[in-house]
């Protein structure tokens, strides 16, 4: 076997460096860092923003408690989020674990991330092939390009970072294990950092296929090709099980992207692919959302770029003999886009920066080694490599600054892209949360007008219309988006409460009643329920409602509170029963520390009914004095009547 260094450079006298210092690498290394946090530091004052990290982090149940036994089981066992990938999960949880939920921390860990897999880059690409500044050009362009901003200041793509280290450090064991073909410890090693992979991203499905490039050039095992796929079985076998797990997984997304056609899919994925080319080169204009066009790509547009990658695909082809590392280049591009160009479409994207995080790779090596060609001097040469690298890092820090806010990279989409219905219905959201409600409610029409059928758009309208009193325009949203889609339990749950308002009790029964047949563990639409039943009289039953809720939820305090008050306050004796309603009142008012006038009161009926009424009574006077001092006159007042009959010695049924 040939050593792994670029033997046709040798041929031409330009060959690969010798073997450079300790000194020398290591300064390197450190440069490649430096360069990395001098565009991505800026991260560390960055919020989160409000398009999947509330799912990855701040707002998911389980991350926010860090490191626990129930979140390991949780993280190995759940598709979460449209994905299987439990290191990505515990390496938030661990984030949670030391930083709480300060945005900083969490920002550092994707950029030290980054920053690893870059020097691991370097360090490999030189091992494999002898070439110093190659390679380390290769690993700062991969560091500093603008498209990079995406996955390392987007702390929901921790995914990325983390899968891109175990790239590398896969890629590394595989050379270190075709050093010694067939030694089962190396080769262990390399099965291990493989499946850590692709429990970080199932979009490294296709390593295999970019260790079999790797072995034409420059590893140069080319002796038998039937004995190096044999080889990669294992590592196929994991592939495969990865993307069993990922259809599964994605099944909902995949659905939903299943509206377009497959000839407009197939139409995208040759425009992204060529798309991805252009933004290497011309990184401008880059959007956290690129909405898939309506109609698909134009014709001419898919010919024009069909056209170009035949091209540079026979051009590769032609070259694989004098210059290997074209078509190693090329193929590794294509290979490693294949999972995420959409051909099989999850979610609503065009495409997305992010998947160029590894593909990208295989460009700047052939693109790098073809350059090297060039006879000029190495100041021409070396100042070339820096005036690209400056531009570069200033691109990039630009855009990594979009990601400062939600708002700033929303507005930067808009001012990106056009039509996109997803960057105005977040910049509602955004407006929203800070009760900017006609601005929200521009946006969400904009939305709408791009694409009526976006259910988000319209059910986040109808929040607001329901929240400033517009009830009948509430309604009418909901009902558009349960056109859309019938089978969202939230929004027939807040059209029961929008009904319910309108006095159409009936009508808001059965939408309580469908959201729990869509979602049988839905607490609040059980209490929602509740509610409306007692409105018709039909006590007996929400006691049982409340007693079924309670066994999903039974720290709920609501559901506590509202079951405490019916055994309690019930008119039909045989409902009532006072011991539990007073233990169930006691917990719910210890949850708020005996300052909610609600619980205080229900906690007073309670001990009325177990015959304790000088409790009772404290218990009522201080729920009043707490409603009165809260401008709640109307709780007051209905507390001030029921406390005359407990100073009377009798309890207060309903």
């Amino acid at each position: 076997m040939s050593a792994p260094i670029d033997r046709y450079h040798a041929a031409k006298g330009r060959g690969a460096s010798q073997p450079a210092s300790f000194w020398r690498v290591a300064g390197l290394c450190a440069a490649l860092a430096a360069i990395t946090f001098s565009v991505f530091g800026q991260t560390l004052r960055h919020e989160f923003v409000d398009y999947d990290d509330d799912l990855y982090v701040y707002d998911n149940p389980v991350v926010v408690q860090g490191l626990t036994g129930n979140g390991t089981v949780w993280a190995l066992t759940q598709a979460h989020a449209g994905n299987w990938h439990p290191l990505t999960w515990l390496s938030h949880m661990l984030d949670c674990q030391l930083y709480g939920l300060g945005s900083g921390g969490h920002h550092l860990t994707s950029v030290l991330l980054h920053a690893a897999t870059v020097i691991l880059l370097f360090l490999v690409l030189r091992q494999m092939t002898g070439a110093l500044w190659r390679s380390a050009f290769v690993a700062a362009v991969f560091a500093i390009h603008p498209l990079r901003a995406e996955s390392v200041a987007w702390v929901a793509e921790r995914k990325d970072v983390l899968s891109g280290l175990f790239f590398m450090l896969t890629i590394g064991a595989y050379a270190w294990y075709a050093r010694r073909p067939g030694t089962r410890g190396r080769y262990g090693l390399l099965m291990l950092l493989f499946a850590m992979g692709l429990m970080c991203k199932p979009m490294l499905v296709t390593l295999p296929v970019v260790l079999l490039l790797l072995d034409y050039w420059p590893l140069q095992r080319v002796e038998s090709l039937r004995k190096l796929i044999v080889e990669k079985l294992p590592l196929l076998a994991l592939s495969a099980a990865s993307c069993a797990v990922t259809f599964s997984a994605q099944h909902a997304v995949i659905r939903s992207g299943g509206s377009f056609s497959l000839s407009h899919r197939l139409g995208n994925a040759v425009t992204a692919c060529a798309g991805y080319l252009g933004q290497l080169v011309y990184p401008a204009g880059l959007s956290v959302f690129y909405p898939f066009p309506p109609s698909g790509a134009p014709v001419w547009k898919v010919a024009l770029a069909g056209t170009l990658l035949a091209c540079l695909s026979v051009a590769a082809w032609k070259a694989r003999r004098t210059r290997p590392w074209l078509l190693i280049g090329w193929v590794w591009y294509l290979a490693m886009l294949l999972p995420v160009l959409g051909i099989i479409q999850a979610g609503r994207q065009a495409h997305a920066d992010r998947y160029t995080y590894l593909p990208q790779i295989g460009i700047v090596v052939a693109a790098t080694w073809l350059a090297a060609e060039w006879r000029a001097s190495r100041r021409v040469l070396g100042g070339l490599m820096a005036g690209v690298l400056a531009v570069l890092m200033f691109c990039a820090w630009k855009q990594t600054a979009y990601w400062k806010n939600s708002e700033t990279l929303w507005n930067h989409a808009l001012a990106c892209t056009t039509d996109n219905d997803v960057a105005h219905c977040d910049l509602g959201n955004i407006f929203r949360d800070r009760k900017r409600w006609d601005d929200a409610i521009f946006q969400y029409q904009q939305a709408l007008q791009i694409n009526p059928d976006y259910v988000e758009a319209h059910n986040n309208l109808a929040n607001i219309f329901f929240q400033t009193g517009r009830v009948d325009d509430a309604i009418t949203q909901y009902e558009k988006a349960l056109q859309i889609n019938p089978a969202l339990a939230a929004t027939h749950n807040n059209l029961g409460a929008a009904l319910l308002q309108k006095g159409r009790v009936d009508e808001a029964i059965a939408r309580f009643r469908e959201a729990l047949q869509i979602k049988p563990g839905f607490v609040e639409a059980q209490i929602n329920l509740g509610g409306a039943l007692l409105q018709n009289g039909n006590v007996a039953e929400v006691i049982a409602l409340y007693q079924k809720a309670l066994k999903l939820a039974p720290a709920n305090r609501t559901i506590q509170n509202n079951l405490a008050w019916l055994l309690a306050t019930s008119p039909q004796a045989s409902l009532r029963n006072g011991d539990e309603a007073v233990q169930l009142a006691r917990q719910a008012t210890e949850q708020t520390g005996g300052k909610n006038p609600v619980f205080l009161r229900t906690l007073a009926a309670a001990l009325a009914e177990t015959g304790r009424f000088g409790d009772a009574v404290r218990n009522a006077q201080q729920a009043a004095q707490i409603a009165q001092a809260t401008g709640q006159q109307d709780l007051a007042s209905h507390i001030i009547d029921e406390l005359s009959r407990y100073q009377a010695g009798l309890p207060f049924h309903q």
